[in-house]
């Protein structure tokens, strides 16, 4: 995974940071996809392969976990707040679940599609043409649902949820990634 050098990283003690660290990271593969759709017609080269499989194991094996830590940790525990700003949110939660869902069938045919042009280093045409949509598609998805979620539900979280609800969420995502962390936080819980 390419690193952007003085880009700022976070750690198991800011959930929310890890996951807009995630974000830059999903931002990188739509762009490769977009690139792979770009030259999709023609036959493959070693760097349209490598592009299109880093991109398709991302999206197969990161993304879910990502998604995962928004729809099982963060948001259920969003939920749980009752808080005027917390609950003119829920809309956008819901929003953003609907967009996660709404991608997996996108998803699944840039994969087979992906998967297919990888083998045997072309598409038909109309496999093209559905190819470049589903790319387009998700790449214009994921634009605006990182911008909600950079921009209101993460900066709500880092605010709104308390000390225990974050060590909580790291743990969850920790455990999803086989990690093991030891996390402290302000009440010195470890």
């Amino acid at each position: 995974m390419p690193v952007q050098i003085g880009a700022p990283t976070h750690n198991f003690t800011d959930p929310t940071g890890l996951l807009t660290d995630c974000h830059r990271r999903v931002e990188m593969f739509p762009g490769t996809l977009e690139t792979v759709a770009d030259v999709i017609d023609r036959p493959a080269t070693e760097e349209t392969r490598r592009g299109l499989e880093s991109a398709l194991r991302y999206f197969a094996q990161a993304a879910p976990k990502h998604t995962a830590d928004e729809e099982e940790s963060l948001f259920p525990r969003l939920r749980q707040i009752h808080d005027p700003e917390i609950e003119s949110a829920f809309s956008k939660l819901d929003h953003l679940e609907d967009e996660h869902r709404w991608a997996a069938p996108l998803h699944a045919e840039v994969d087979r599609l992906g998967a297919q042009y990888l083998l045997t280093g072309c598409l038909s045409s109309p496999d093209v043409d559905d190819f470049r949509k589903a790319v387009a598609s998700l790449a214009s998805m994921y634009k605006q649902h990182i911008s909600v979620e950079d921009s209101l539900v993460f900066p709500l979280a880092a605010r709104m949820l308390s000390d225990v609800e974050k060590m909580a969420i790291a743990e969850e995502m920790a455990r999803r990634r086989q990690v093991r962390v030891v996390t402290e936080i302000s009440t010195g819980r470890k």
